[in-house]
């Protein structure tokens, strides 16, 4: 019988979103499968991780691109962005976690497509006047990342309801980026 890669890597990011010190047998069992055929597919824990690493980088892509950046208001932009990135957050959430991702050479040249990609959004809104420009873009990338983050945690937590989650993730960052008159 064979085994859906994927499903195995939908069943890790699935379990270890929720329970980020899992075991790569707890992580076979969530999937169906033996610990040796996790061992097949991926040689070690380091090797799972990459793999999701590699599923969110294209589940973030797919979500830009879903989020049409370049069409309305920058405000109305990352208000859609947050939405389409929903269904990754937990995903995501557990990736922001993971340090060896984000350490050395062998980082994925993915992050930094969808860092330029954000950050030419919140550039596009400081432009045109929308976004404050004391704030990077950088720095508005980097915050909308902590909050996706944080609030995939809320909601998997239940602290939070998972219908609230694009409402308090876009007005929070958009509450702190909107230029204000000046009184």
């Amino acid at each position: 019988m064979a085994v859906d890669r994927d499903h195995v890597l939908r069943s890790a990011a699935s379990l270890l979103t929720r329970k980020s010190t899992s075991t790569m047998d707890e992580v076979a069992k969530a999937a169906g499968i033996s610990r040796a055929t996790l061992h097949r597919l991926f040689a070690g824990r380091d090797a799972l991780v990459r793999a999701l690493e590699a599923l969110g980088i294209e589940e973030c892509e797919a979500a830009l691109d879903a989020a049409r950046l370049d069409e309305g208001s920058a405000s109305d932009a990352v208000r859609r962005l947050v939405h389409a990135i929903e269904p990754a957050a937990g995903l995501l959430a557990f990736l922001y976690t993971e340090n060896q991702l984000f350490e050395g050479e062998a980082q994925n040249e993915g992050w930094a497509r969808l860092d330029a990609r954000i950050a030419a959004l919140f550039r596009r809104g400081q432009q045109s006047g929308e976004f404050r420009i004391d704030l990077t873009p950088a720095w508005l990338t980097e915050a909308l990342y902590g909050l996706v983050a944080s609030g995939a945690w809320a909601v998997q937590e239940g602290r939070v309801a998972a219908n609230d989650f694009t409402h308090m993730i876009a007005e929070l960052l958009l509450g702190g980026a909107l230029r204000r008159e000046e009184s």
